[in-house]
C-alpha cells in the first residue's frame, strides 16, 4: 500500500538554479594582430558632445572615451558599419589619404557591428587606421548622422562639423577637398 502511495502521489522536479546570462568574449589576439590596427591615441578632453562614451580600441580591445581619442588636433571621423557597403568602399579611400604627407589623422569609428566583425573586414580592405567600436551606437546617437558612412571633421578646439559634401569619399581628392574646406 506504501508503494502505490508512493507511486501516485504528485511529485514536482527539484527546483533548478536559475542560468545566469554568461556572455562570453572572445579571443581576438589572433585577429587583431592580423588587423595590425595603430594604438588608439588619447588627448585630454576632445568634443564635448562626445565626452564619457565609452568604446573599445580595436587595436588592443581596452576601453577609450571617445572624445579622449579625438582631442588636442584635427581628426577625421568616419562612422561605418561592417553591414554597410557604401562603408566597404569608402574604408580604403580615407586610408590612403591618411597616408598622404598633409593629411589630418583618421579615426574610424565602427558602429552597431561586432569586434571580430569589423576586425575581420579591416583586415580584408587591408585598412590599417586607429579605429574604436561603439558596438552598441551611443555615439552614432549623439552625432545623429542621416545615413552610414558619414565622416565628421571635429577640430582640434572639439568643433564637430558633419561633412555633407559628398556624403561617400570615392577618392582621395575629394578628401583632401573636405579636409580643407572644413
Amino acid at each position: 500500500m506504501v508503494a502505490a502511495v508512493v507511486a501516485i502521489w504528485p511529485r514536482s522536479d527539484p527546483p533548478v538554479a536559475p542560468r545566469e546570462s554568461i556572455r562570453t568574449t572572445p579571443d581576438l589576439t589572433a585577429a587583431r594582430a592580423k588587423a595590425g590596427l595603430p594604438a588608439c591615441a588619447a588627448g585630454d578632453q576632445g568634443p564635448a558632445d562626445l565626452r564619457g562614451i565609452a568604446a573599445e580600441c580595436l587595436a588592443d580591445g581596452r576601453s577609450v572615451d571617445v572624445a579622449e581619442v579625438l582631442a588636442g588636433r584635427p581628426v577625421l571621423v568616419n562612422l561605418w558599419a561592417t553591414w554597410c557597403e557604401p562603408c566597404k568602399t569608402e574604408l580604403p579611400v580615407l586610408a590612403a589619404y591618411a597616408e598622404e604627407p598633409d593629411a589630418i589623422d583618421v579615426v574610424g569609428l565602427a558602429v552597431e557591428s561586432r569586434a571580430a566583425d569589423a576586425l575581420e573586414l579591416l583586415t580584408a580592405l587591408d585598412v590599417r587606421l586607429p579605429n574604436l567600436l561603439d558596438e552598441d551606437g551611443t555615439a552614432k546617437r549623439k552625432l545623429r548622422p542621416v545615413g552610414l558612412p558619414a565622416s565628421y571633421l571635429v577640430g582640434a578646439d572639439g568643433s564637430v562639423r558633419l561633412i555633407e559634401n559628398p556624403r561617400v569619399f570615392r577618392s582621395v581628392d575629394e578628401v583632401r577637398q573636405a579636409v580643407a574646406h572644413g
